[in-house]
């Protein structure tokens, strides 16, 4: 994993991200979106699009009311500043059916979020998460699936 943070910023951004994926798998918006900056910013798996903290909360809120998600599991693959407060996580994820056991590699993602370091600690500026398609390239699909499934198999939602 690449990293350039200083070790207290790395561990505060790993703990953001950590904290991102079990609040979606917890089905808590409100925590979800507490996340965020008061204008951070989401780009969706499907490239819908939130903007601050209370559409956040509110879209999130119908999605979980709406029907039972399926459970992050992801791999923090670096970590690195661009700025003196504003660091660059980038991971990959997977997700487990409700009731599953095994991830469903046609929802693998790339994830990348900007974080900046505010007075009460780190906001997430905006988090993207793309669909890891790998056109042609099913290897890298299959890769990404067994290291994800890995994570999951140590009991673990981050690798």
């Amino acid at each position: 994993m690449e990293t350039s943070a200083k070790l207290p910023d790395e561990k505060a951004i790993r703990a953001i991200y950590t904290r991102l994926l079990e609040s979606w798998n917890n089905n808590s918006a409100a925590d979800f979106a507490n996340l965020f900056s008061g204008d951070g910013n989401i780009v969706g798996f499907d490239g819908s699009q939130m903007n601050g903290r209370a559409q956040i909360e509110e879209e999130l809120t119908q999605i979980f009311i709406d029907h039972k998600v399926a459970s992050y599991v992801g791999i923090i693959k670096g970590i690195r500043a661009v700025a003196p407060d504003v660091f660059i996580l980038r991971a990959v994820a997977g997700m487990i059916p409700p009731g599953k056991t095994h991830i469903m590699p046609e929802r693998n993602a790339v994830q990348g979020m900007v974080l900046k370091k505010e007075k009460d600690g780190f906001a997430i500026a905006l988090y993207q998460n793309t669909p890891a398609r790998f056109d042609g390239r099913p290897e890298l699909s299959k890769q990404m699936t067994k290291e994800l499934q890995e994570v999951f198999d140590n009991g673990k939602i981050i690798g």
